[in-house]
């Protein structure tokens, strides 16, 4: 008998204990909406969505809407449409959890001032003034040979390295930009390769450079795959912009620009990664020194001008006149930034004690963007906490939410303005502080406010690293900033169990980030790392295409589709 009941035990006690489990409550049963509310007809829409939700039993929306970061230069309709909003979310019993503090992808704190971008240094740049304008001493010197005229065959002179001369990459005298040929890319249907070629390039350490070339492409597969950057010896990307090539497109010029930082040598790189069918031509390529591209001015980032022995410093207005970046942060919109255009000119003034031929010495800031023309702000600039704390505000009056989402994640350019490297705090340390003060100025706009961020930038098993993208330093211990009530929206799902866990230790409930337009079923994939833990309080249907299909079977996953 004690045989048989062991048994019973053995077969049923795992399966009471997964029943449990599965039936463990998800309290907070979020969709996540990116939705802008100024566009009247967007509302029917959202209408729609969000009484499907609260059918399969959704308790709140995280409204991510642009224009909360800029509320004070809406339409009044905006805010007829805002309480059309909050009213469908009142009746169906949604919270509304709106984002705010967008640092990462920070264009709406940047359309009140662009020049709080986070800028990069170059430093002492030499610049020799010719007919009263200041350039680089080798102006317009190309460090690649990118005419792709001379070559041996399908071989190109002058690369360290080019993929498979003759049978993936071709010299084309026939269809070519300027010149006698360009390098063409052809791949038959089913091959598949990298085809590309780089230089190793001497270059002085922290220094703007532009990269330039000129693509064509018919019926190319991978287009999305074109790349163009540079590498330092440690392996470090400097470049991250994607190009924005089509599958068929006639000539058209592509930009990246990137900073050497400390490095004299770059390994420079160009062509398409794992290509497959179609082809595509490169032509007239350029990299050149090019200073004061996207140049940001702030009392941080400097603007610095001496002569090449460093013992006189020039004055702006005095010596040379105003300069400043029109463009910077305008394009096609306030808050907007572009890879490249033709930047401005260091130019004199008259009575200049600066003299025609004379050689400079030149510190600056500029911008750089990130993949799709991301840009980061500073996290430490005293402006930047004046605008969100008077946009935070403005939140609170027209919601008054429990909850609010901070907005920090991917933060790819950190902790390069003078004071930050001066005050001798590391990344994170840099990261915790501007948390902190995150938290502080909502608790003190609503002392009863709940918190809420997502998890990338405090995760040492995400983003929270070293030498990440363009961050100087180590973001490590950025979680030091973060109060314990805050909640956690992990997306971690590539280590889900170590980050639940690593939360879960520290003190954090957590509510996982599913779907994210790769299917219904990850949600479960959280569900299992979580078990055990007791740290899981919750599921965010999250999606960054607007797909909303799914939104029924991901409620009926995570907690039975049950209100």
């Amino acid at each position: 008998m004690r045989v048989v009941v062991a048994l019973i035990a053995c077969c049923i006690f795992p399966l009471l204990t997964s029943i449990a489990r599965a039936e463990e409550p998800l309290t907070q049963r979020w969709l996540y909406l990116q939705q802008n509310l100024q566009v009247t007809e967007n509302l029917d829409k959202i209408e729609a969505i969000l009484r499907r939700a609260a059918k399969v039993g959704y308790n709140g929306v995280v409204l991510a809407d642009y224009k909360l970061n800029i509320l004070d230069r809406v339409p009044d309709h905006y805010f007829k449409n805002a309480a059309r909003f909050q009213k469908i979310c009142d009746e169906l019993k949604l919270e509304v959890i709106p984002t705010v503090m967008s640092f990462g992808y920070s264009d709406g704190i940047l359309a009140h001032d662009p020049n709080l971008a986070e800028g990069l240094p170059a430093q002492d740049v030499p610049l020799r003034i010719t007919g009263n304008v200041a350039a680089p001493k080798q102006a317009g010197k190309n460090l690649v040979p990118g005419e792709f005229e001379e070559r041996r065959g399908d071989a190109f002179v002058g690369w360290g390295f080019q993929d498979e001369p003759g049978q993936g990459t071709y010299a084309d005298a026939a269809v070519k930009h300027g010149g006698e040929s360009s390098l063409r890319i052809s791949n038959p249907p089913g091959k598949t390769g990298n085809r590309r070629v780089n230089k190793r390039l001497t270059v002085r350490p922290w220094s703007q450079f532009h990269a330039s070339v000129w693509i064509k492409t018919d019926d190319l597969a991978s287009a999305s795959e074109f790349k163009m950057f540079a590498m330092s010896p440690s392996g470090r990307v400097l470049s991250h912009s994607n190009l924005g090539v089509k599958k068929t497109q006639d000539w058209t010029q592509h930009h990246n620009v990137f900073n050497s930082l400390e490095s004299s040598e770059v390994l420079f790189y160009l062509g398409v990664w794992d290509c497959k069918a179609g082809s595509a031509w490169i032509d007239d390529l350029q990299v050149v020194e090019e200073p004061f591209v996207n140049l940001v001015r702030r009392s941080s980032c400097p603007l610095v001008v001496t002569n090449a022995s460093k013992d006189v410093t020039y004055e702006e207005g005095r010596d040379f006149a105003p300069l400043h970046d029109e463009k910077l942060g305008m394009t096609p919109w306030a808050g907007s930034f572009e890879v490249y255009h033709t930047p401005p000119q260091l130019k004199l003034v008259p009575g200049s004690r600066i003299k025609d031929g004379q050689e400079l010495r030149v510190s600056f800031f500029h911008a750089v963007t990130i993949y799709d023309n991301q840009m980061p702000c500073s996290l430490t600039d005293p402006k930047v906490f004046e605008i969100v704390t008077d946009q935070t505000r403005r939140v609170h009056e027209l919601f008054k939410p429990q909850t609010y989402f901070m907005s920090h994640d991917e933060i790819r350019v950190a902790n390069w303005s003078d004071p930050e490297r001066a005050s001798k705090l590391t990344a994170g340390q840099q990261l915790a502080a501007n948390v902190k003060r995150c938290t502080e100025i909502i608790r003190t706009v609503n002392p009863q406010a709940k918190l809420c961020v997502w998890s990338d930038m405090f995760d040492p098993h995400h983003n929270a690293t070293n030498n990440f993208y363009l961050v100087n330093g180590d973001l490590a211990g950025s979680w030091e900033g973060l109060p314990k009530d805050c909640v956690i929206i992990n997306w971690n799902s590539g280590k889900a169990k170590q980050s639940l866990s690593f939360f879960g230790k520290r003190g954090h409930t957590q509510i996982a980030a599913g779907f994210y337009d790769a299917g219904p079923e990850t949600v479960k994939q959280w569900i299992d790392a979580g078990a055990g833990l007791n740290t899981l309080r919750g599921a965010m249907y999250t999606t960054w295409q607007n797909d909303f299909s799914k939104l029924e079977r991901f409620a009926e996953i995570a907690w039975g589709g049950k209100k």
